[in-house]
């Protein structure tokens, strides 16, 4: 039923507001690395996880039921008032009994506050309520009724608490009373806004709710005003309200006592009225007691003061009106101080009351000050220094327990007031003496205001440094700023009221209209920009939905007040009067909605909570304050009287000490100011810590270095690398913030500045640890270098931040230095946490993967973000782009499952740091998008999307960890396809959310197939295939070809004009205009096919016209894609109103085109006019900077030309001839050439490397198309004579010169790097250009040996080795060098044109181009072995043999190569002699490696080896007949090895070309 669905609602909204602010307050996650005990940090990380998640369920639980139990939240809330009705006469009957009894932990304060919290929460919910019903939506009603309801039920219980603490059974009765009239008048408004949400549009039943809901907040007024010390303040308004109307009546009574005597008592009232005043400011903060008191003083003097100004204004005539004037000044400045003691007595810890309270009392002293300036008469200064006492008396209370901001000032701003105030305050000082002294009153009256107006400045920024230093102290907890400021709308509620009761004066003038006309536009506008920021940075949907639809009904009712004063501006008729009064009156309606939904306490500001600690750091500032004050105070007062008799010399030395006093306290302040500087004694502590750490890891790491780093015990290490990743996540969250508590928020730097050091320890510790357990010593250092790295820049950072330390005045070059050390710190934090998420990934180790991707989750759902910086579409580009990459990497990981699941690790990783780019972007998506319902929608199923990317990376990693389990591996493959799954939903709801986009994109790609369809049509027409069917005409189609195309030109200006409308309506047009010109292509082609086969260029004519109208169609549609949602002044905008003027061009040539067809005389001349539109047209996209779509070589470029030659033919001819079907066929062929060589003239300009030629490329060809128009222009049909026919061949010879001259821009396009990769010249270059690389690779090879470490006694051989290794290696770089100057040499003789660049026939050629290519391989190949050998001898495998013939080889190969490039080269070109110096140097350098082999003491000794001759006959013969065996053995080896020489050098012989056979 209702009940049950209504409480459970909001049992649900409570556990969800109430768990989340623990959850905050907690900062868990935040908690996590700074506890030292493993298991607690644990069990702390996994209770916020499971709590987080909870939370995301619960809400998403709490909203379905929302949705499902709307329509039943109104007879909910009804019924849950009825309940609390008789609750409460339940509690009236108790209270009659004497029963009543508070209950535990209820105070009055306590119960009074919440009092009046209940009441502005109800006054804002029955706003809320008022509106929703009004506009119909009965769902948001319903919750603002249910809101109603909750606040009534605090307001019950809370009226409940202050009966019970109540002795007096009079006030019991009224408070109860007055709460009950509430509840009564709220459930029959409740009731009203039923019947009102089944009947929106009706105006009787708004009307009766307006005065119910106006009703309802009498009752809640009245209900506050019931509570101790409230009574009283009422009673002195009325007080004060009933005195001050003395001041209307048009004549005062005459004085009866003297001049002086009345002076007298208007001094003596003053200092009355201001002493009760600054008793009121103290009781506002006290007991209601106290309250009541003060306000009661306060009537009563405040009516002998009005009556002492009374009396003085009938003492003087002439000042009379101004001395009435001022009275009503203090009566207005009393009653606000009144009602702002009121409201601080409701709600102490409401944010700026206080600093509100003071700036009343201060006005009440200012205008009490210039009352007694204007009519009392005394010695001069005197009046003066009377003002300067009373204002030192009202600042003085700014200095009692400044725990609320006083102002705006930043600290440093409070420190230059002290030090601009201070140089005033001296110089005034010194004025005061002198001016004492010499007499000089009129001057010492100015320096005594000087000096208090110092004095009051010098206070205000006293008690906001202070302020400031005690919110710094890390223990406080700053404030938090509310959603909106109540105060603001409040002011502008009343300065709205006040400007528009002057407009419905009768008697107010013109400037008086235009007075109160700029003020209302100025509060108006700023209470509009206040509700578009609340609704940005509300996470609330019906808070946000109230702020917007507020803002919208003060708009509209300022914009029709506006209209009125307008008219009454221009007559000021007592119509228009009236108009104007009428009009003011739905704008204070809604302001006043406005003002009361905002003063909600939800949306307040968090007041700060100030320390024992930074109560003691504020205490030096407060104290010589406090002391300068009470001896300015003094200085004053001594000042006074020395001013009347100068001779006095005790007055004067103690002028002197006050003087003195003052100073001391001033220097006193300003030291401790410097001294506590918000963040500075933090700063040094942080450093301190820092430094620390780093001692530690530079421990550690010398530690790792001689392997003696012992591993950490009673931990893992996922547990090390989790604790890590946390510390550095919550590091990484706190640099910004701390560069901006640096540059100017001084309050902050403490706090942000502790908070990041607390975690460098937990950090220092886990990355020793961590490196400890690590086994590869390369990753220990890395780990602990990446984490030395990143303290090092924290270090960097803070000693930046003390340095600025939160002063916007800063120098320059200290503001760079911090944008420095935030960008070291943000790349250290980014490279340290890849490496361990790579580490873990690596692992198998998952689970910070996947808390990365719940935050991502849950961010989604957290609080509200400003206004997004793009466009909806610039956020759904990059999110399916990245949902894209996504789906890709999902199906590797199913791949990479079944072949290599040792590498899901870093595609998890990539999963997750993808999904967190896509959850970051789906946030202002949501926001851009066009509706809260597609918002939503998007964020839904990204979160979707989450929960399966989790999933999956969770199975990744309990597959890395078995990866034979293949029931894990099903599993894994079966969350992939949900994800796969996921991301289409995600991509369906993106394209949701752009309907008309994407509409466009669909009906662009339509219009491309309808353009595709024609082309084919055309193919049919050319080829005479086209026929009739049966024995239609095309008259029979001509009506309907007119009628669609005159449909179509609709169609395009809806399409145009909703570019910058709804997505809706764009949809819908985008598909109209399609169907629009399929039917028109389709009724084109039945009246081409109608004229006949036999006629088929006049066929092509009407169907080129139709092709034309899509073309330009597809780019509107294009351009109207482009221009959605932008505003007027955009480029697209501008690209969008040309294509527009196309489509209408184009149209018209159809229409044209369709009434010549059937018209012998004028088809042809239709038909070129056709062509040259369409030639404008492509010449317009030729000129474009869009890059064409398709690619064409400068040979298609040359062989477009062949058409345009043709086209110039067949005009000449058919100018000769004259026949109409001669110049049809003309149009048609010069269209469709011209065209193919625009589009190839473009892509070749595009394509060509030399710039100048391309620019060429492009003037011959728009100088070929200069004489086209002359060449097309119909007069020589018209008139043929022979002037004219003259005139045609000319152009036609100019056309000719400029193909010509295309032709050779073209072949100059071309250049050398266009090449047939068939041709053996290329392939020669090739094999060269391989050769190099090879040859280069084996070079970095050689330099990468170094000489194998050998025992001491072969130390002589090292030389040989290095020797062997330097031979190499310069042989290497020699050949290298060699094949890029054979390449250069013969790009030489490409280009001298002794060889073709397409050798078609020329045999030789070829030849010399396989002898290059084998000379080139094999200089690659004997580069190859030779160092091979190198390496061979390095490693002590030592072969004088192998590599002397390897360097022989090498030289061998390079002679050979040196003959295939002579051969038809130019011995005396840079290129040839480039290759001899080659040649040369790597036969040098084979010469050096064959001699340093040749020295080799190492083949020196196996030759010359010691024979140990056997001593015994026996074995002496064995020995001789062995030795002669092996003789006999390698002689044979030897022959073998001779001939097997002679066949290779045979065999490579044959292949070899002829001008090289000579040579071997």
């Amino acid at each position: 039923g209702a009940g049950p669905a209504g409480r459970y609602d909001q049992a649900t909204d409570t556990i969800l507001t109430v768990t989340e602010n623990i959850f905050s307050s907690m900062a868990a996650k935040a908690s996590v690395p700074t506890i030292q005990d493993q298991a607690s940090a644990m069990q702390l990380s996994q209770c916020a996880k499971n709590l987080g998640t909870a939370l995301a369920e619960l809400r998403t639980a709490a909203q379905k039921a929302q949705e499902a139990c709307g329509p039943l939240e109104m007879d909910s809330a009804l019924s849950v008032v009825q309940n609390l009705e008789r609750d409460l006469q339940e509690v009236k009957a108790a209270a009659q009994d004497g029963k009543l009894k508070p209950l535990p932990g209820e105070t009055m304060e306590k119960c009074a506050q919440d009092l009046g919290n209940s009441t502005k929460a109800v006054s804002s919910a029955i706003a809320q309520l008022l509106g929703e019903v009004a506009q119909g939506n009965e769902n948001y009603a319903g919750i603002a009724a249910r809101d109603v309801a909750g606040g009534l039920r605090s307001l019950a219980q809370a009226a409940r608490g202050v009966a019970a603490l109540t002795s007096d059974p009079a006030v019991q009765a009224i408070v109860l009373d007055t709460a009950s009239d509430v509840l009564d008048k709220a459930s029959s408004l409740i009731e009203e806004a039923k019947k009102a949400a089944g009947h929106p549009g009706d105006p009787e039943s708004q009307q009766r709710l307006a005065q119910v809901a106006k009703a309802v907040t009498q009752a809640l007024n009245r209900c506050v005003s019931c509570l101790p010390g409230q009574r009283d303040v009422d009673n002195a308004l009325r007080a004060v309200g009933d005195a001050s109307k003395r001041l209307l009546s048009d004549s005062l009574p005459p004085s009866t006592g003297t001049f002086q005597e009345a002076q007298s008592r208007l001094n003596e009232a003053a200092a009355g009225l201001n002493q009760a005043a600054t008793e009121l400011v103290q009781a506002s903060r006290g007991t209601p007691q106290d309250l009541a008191r003060a306000s009661g003083r306060f009537g009563q003097d405040f009516s002998t003061f009005l009556e002492a100004g009374v009396e003085m204004a009938g003492q003087s005539q002439e000042d009379r009106t101004q001395v009435v004037s001022n009275l009503k000044g203090i009566s207005m400045s009393s009653s606000k101080l009144l009602l702002a003691a009121k409201a601080l007595s409701t709600d102490p810890a409401a944010p700026n009351l206080k600093s509100q309270l003071a700036a009343a009392a201060r006005a009440v002293t200012d205008s009490i000050n210039q009352l007694i300036t204007m009519c009392t008469q005394q010695a001069p200064g005197q009046k003066e220094c009377d003002n300067a006492l009373r204002e030192l008396e009202t600042v003085r209370e700014l200095l009692e327990n400044p725990v609320q901001p006083i102002n705006d000032m930043s600290y440093f701003g409070c420190l230059d007031s002290v030090m601009e105030n201070s140089k005033v305050l001296g110089e005034a000082m010194t004025g005061i003496s002198q001016n004492a002294k010499n007499g000089n009153l009129p001057e010492f009256g100015e320096a005594i205001a000087t000096a208090s107006k110092a004095l009051c400045g010098f206070t205000e920024a006293a008690a906001q440094a202070a302020y400031l230093v005690g919110v710094s102290d890390p223990n406080s907890q700053a404030g938090q700023q509310g959603l909106v400021e109540p105060t603001q709308f409040a002011r502008a509620n009343q300065a709205i009221q006040m400007a528009c009761q002057s407009l419905g004066e009768p008697g107010c003038t013109q400037a008086q209209v235009l007075s109160a006309a700029t003020i209302v536009a100025k509060h108006t506008s700023a209470l509009c920009n206040s509700c578009r920021l609340a609704s940005a940075r509300t996470a609330n949907p019906t808070a946000k939905r109230q702020f917007v639809q507020s803002a919208k009904e003060v708009a509209n009712s300022t914009a029709n007040l506006v209209k009125t004063i307008k008219a009454l501006d221009g007559a000021f008729t007592e119509e228009n009067r009236a108009q104007c009064r009428a009009a003011t009156a739905p704008l204070l309606e809604a302001v006043e909605n406005l003002s009361a939904f905002a003063s909600n306490p939800e949306f307040s500001s968090i007041p700060a909570q100030i320390s024992p600690e930074g109560r003691a750091a504020m205490e030096p500032i407060v104290i010589s304050a406090k002391t300068m004050l009470e001896s300015a105070g003094g200085l004053i007062q001594t000042a006074r009287a020395l001013a009347v008799n100068p001779r006095d010399p005790p007055r004067w030395s103690v002028l002197a000490g006050h003087s003195r006093t003052v100073s001391d306290s001033i220097k006193k302040l300003i030291t401790s100011m410097r001294d506590k500087a918000p963040g500075q004694l933090e700063c040094e502590t942080a450093i301190a810590a820092l430094n620390s750490c780093l001692r530690d890891l530079d421990q550690a790491s010398l530690a790792a270095v001689s392997q003696q780093l012992a591993p950490r015990e009673g931990i893992s290490q996922e547990a090390l690398h989790t604790q890590m990743l946390t510390a550095v996540q919550e590091i990484s969250h706190l640099i910004e913030p701390l560069a901006s508590a640096a540059r100017a928020e001084a309050s902050q730097l403490g706090h942000k500045v502790s908070q990041m050091a607390q975690y460098f320890e937990p950090l220092t510790l886990a990355a020793v640890g961590a490196a400890s357990k690590t086994l590869s010593h390369p990753q220990q250092m890395a780990l602990l270098d990446q984490t030395k790295t990143l303290a090092e820049s924290a270090l960097q950072l803070l000693y930046t931040a003390k340095e600025a330390g939160g002063n916007p005045k800063q120098a320059a070059h200290t503001q760079e230095a911090l944008e420095e050390a935030v960008q070291m710190m943000t790349e250290a934090v980014e490279d340290l946490t890849t490496t361990l998420n790579e580490a873990a990934s690596a692992a198998g180790v998952v689970g910070g993967m996947v808390d990365n991707i719940t935050q991502a989750i849950n961010q989604l759902d957290e609080g509200p973000m400003g206004e997004p910086e793009g466009s909806f579409v610039d956020y759904q580009t990059t999110m399916v782009r990245t949902a894209k990459a996504i789906a890709v990497t999902v199906q590797e990981m199913v791949t990479k499952s079944n072949t290599s699941p040792e590498e899901l690790g870093p595609l998890a990783n990539q999963l997750t740091s993808d999904y967190g780019r896509l959850a970051s972007e789906a946030k202002p998506a949501a926001v851009a998008a066009e509706n809260e319902e597609i918002g939503a929608h998007i964020k839904h199923r990204v979160q979707e999307l989450g929960h399966g990317c989790a999933a999956l990376v969770t199975k990744a990693g309990a597959l890395q960890c078995s990866p034979s389990d293949a029931y894990t591996k099903k599993e894994l493959i079966e969350c992939a396809r949900r994800v796969s799954e996921k991301v289409s939903h995600v991509l369906a709801a993106l394209q949701a959310g752009n309907r008309g986009t994407q509409a466009c994109i669909t009906a662009a790609s339509a219009v491309s197939g309808i353009i595709a369809d024609l082309d084919t049509t055309i193919m049919f027409a050319t080829a005479g295939t086209l026929n009739r069917e049966g024995a239609e005409t095309f008259a029979d189609h001509r009506e309907g070809i007119l009628k669609t195309a005159k449909v179509l030109v609709e169609d395009t200006k809806v399409l145009v004009q909703n570019a910058a409308g709804s997505q809706e309506k764009l949809a819908q047009a985008a598909q109209s205009s399609v169907a629009t010109i399929t039917r028109l292509a389709d009724v084109v082609k039945l009246g081409a096919a109608s004229l006949g086969a036999e006629d088929p260029e006049t066929q092509v004519v009407l169907i080129n016209a139709v092709k034309d109208v899509a073309k330009a169609l597809g780019d509107l549609i294009s351009a109207t894609k482009a221009a959605a949602g932008k505003v007027g002044d955009d480029p697209a905008v501008w690209q969008l109103k040309n294509s527009a003027k196309v489509m209408v061009t184009n149209v018209t040539s159809l229409l044209k085109t369709v009434k010549a067809v059937e018209d012998e005389a004028t088809k042809g001349t239709r038909a070129l006019e056709a062509t040259t539109e369409h030639i404008r047209q492509e010449l317009a996209v030729f000129c474009s900077p869009e890059p064409p779509a398709k690619t064409s070589t400068p040979e298609d470029f040359i062989r477009m030309t062949k058409g345009i030659t043709m086209a110039t033919a067949k005009a000449v001819a058919a100018g000769n001839s004259c026949r109409q079907e001669d110049v049809i066929a003309t149009a048609n062929l010069s269209r469709r050439a011209i065209a193919d060589m625009l589009r190839a003239c473009k892509v070749g300009m595009l394509i060509c490397t030399w710039g100048d030629l391309g620019n060429q490329g492009r003037t011959q060809y728009l100088m070929l198309f200069v004489p086209v128009p002359c060449l097309l222009l119909p007069q020589t049909l018209q008139k043929p004579n022979p002037e004219l026919k003259q005139q045609l061949t000319g152009h036609s010879k100019r056309v000719a010169g400029s193909v010509t001259e295309l032709i050779q821009a073209a072949e100059a396009m071309k250049g050398t790097e266009w090449v047939d990769p068939e041709d053996p010249t290329v392939i020669a270059e090739n094999e060269l250009l391989g050769a190099a690389a090879a040859i280069e690779a084996a070079a970095k090879k050689l330099e990468q040996l170094k000489p194998r470490a050998k025992p001491k006694e072969a130390d002589e051989s090292l030389n040989f080795e290095e020797q062997i290794l330097e031979a190499a290696k310069s042989i290497a770089a020699a050949t290298s060098a060699l094949v890029k100057a054979a390449s250069a040499a013969q790009r030489e003789l490409v280009a001298q044109g002794k060889v073709g660049a397409i050798p078609a026939n020329a045999l030789d050629d070829g030849q010399w181009s396989q002898g290059l290519i084998s000379a080139a391989r094999m200089v690659a190949a004997a580069t190859n072995n030779l160092c091979e050998a190198a390496n061979a001898a390095v490693q002590g495998h030592a072969s004088q043999e192998k590599l002397i013939s390897s360097a022989k080889q090498v030289a061998a190969s390079t002679a050979q190569l040196l003959v295939a490039c002579k051969v038809k080269a130019d011995q005396d070109s840079e290129a040839m002699k480039r290759l001899q110096a080659a040649g040369n140097a790597v036969k040098r350098a084979s010469d050096n490696l064959v001699k340093a082999a040749q020295k080799a003491a190492a083949f020196e000794d196996q030759e010359n080896e010691t024979v140990v001759v056997k001593e015994k006959m026996v074995g002496g013969i064995a020995q001789i007949i062995a030795a002669q065996e092996e003789m006999l053995r390698k002689e044979r080896e030897l022959e073998e090895a001779r001939k097997k020489l002679a066949q290779i050098r045979q065999q490579q012989y044959k292949f070899l070309p002829s001008e090289l056979r000579d040579e071997h």
